[in-house]
């Protein structure tokens, strides 16, 4: 009898139990594969919240050139303090591009030209999908929240965080932040790089308790959406001064846009007049006015900064 024909006649509980004696030797690790979250009831008069988890496929990097062409959003309930009650269904979709897909996408995607030929995803039922969520959630919100915000007004008018960027994995003990190194990293596998999995599997790491603070990684999302950050430009720094900003935490923007052309940082409130010292004191070494700006969940990740 084939291999898959014996395991498929073995019950499920019994493949749990030769997994968890593999475990216990000390010499295998077990990669269990991502299975849909039991519900949680919620105690009484817990306050709820609708968080939705999304992602996108594209055609680029370049959110003014490049198209969507693959789209996913998976609602979930939580509450406050960052446990995760229940998932709901996704929205999947895939449009047929202006060019066709290259080939180097669909080795990335997986996404074939074939499979879009007259695909499209309406906007506006995009929007009535996202309008109820009091959260945007990516893993690489600085790329999604680019494209989406082009894709559909509804977008720009959420709350947005990063389950990339703005949980501490390295202080987590995890040696990266990519979506399928953590997922392996914690113990389970999925099918990489279609819109929906992604979901799903980022749903999984912020419903998982962190292994050094305890906390669930969505409990450690929502304090970072929460805190306000201020953007510094060093704008027209000496020259011979960059290598101070770099190590300093510093980083350039060269791109096109209405931002300066200038080193910058973000910094937490309580430290925006340290670090405004810091660079008229150590930078500049003169009583400057820099440009600053305000940073919120409402903004953060966009164009708008």
């Amino acid at each position: 009898m084939p291999l898959d024909m014996k395991c498929s006649a073995i019950s499920s509980d019994h493949l749990e139990t030769l997994a968890q004696t593999l475990e216990a030797t000390g010499d295998y690790r077990v990669i269990r594969r991502l299975k849909p979250r039991p519900r949680i009831i919620p105690p009484p008069g817990t306050p709820l919240r609708l968080g939705l988890v999304v992602d996108v496929e594209t055609t680029g990097l370049d959110p003014h050139r490049d198209e969507i062409i693959e789209l996913a959003m998976t609602p979930f309930n939580y509450g406050l303090d960052g446990t995760v009650f229940s998932v709901g269904d996704s929205f999947q979709g895939l449009r047929q591009p202006s060019e066709p897909i290259a080939p180097e996408i669909t080795a990335i995607t997986g996404i074939t030209n074939e499979m879009v030929v007259g695909q499209i995803i309406d906007p506006a039922v995009v929007a009535t999908f996202a309008a109820p969520a009091s959260l945007v959630i990516a893993h690489n919100a600085a790329f999604d929240r680019r494209f989406l915000e082009r894709f559909s007004d509804v977008f720009s008018t959420k709350p947005w965080a990063c389950s990339f960027s703005q949980i501490d994995w390295a202080a987590e003990g995890f040696e990266g932040s990519k979506l399928a190194y953590l997922a392996q990293a914690v113990g389970f596998f999925y099918e990489r790089h279609r819109a929906m999995n992604d979901c799903l599997a980022t749903i999984e790491l912020l419903a998982m308790r962190l292994p050094q603070s305890g906390v669930t990684g969505l409990n450690q999302l929502l304090d970072s959406a929460r805190t306000v950050t201020w953007r510094i430009w060093a704008e027209n720094s000496p020259f011979d001064l960059k290598d101070v900003l770099k190590a300093r935490g510093y980083r350039w923007n060269g791109g096109p846009g209405p931002q300066p052309r200038a080193w910058y940082i973000d910094v937490p409130e309580t430290q925006r007049e340290t670090e405004l010292r810091f660079l008229r004191t150590e930078i500049y070494r003169y009583d400057v006015n820099l440009p600053i700006r305000r940073i919120d969940a409402y903004d953060r990740f966009s164009d708008r900064i």
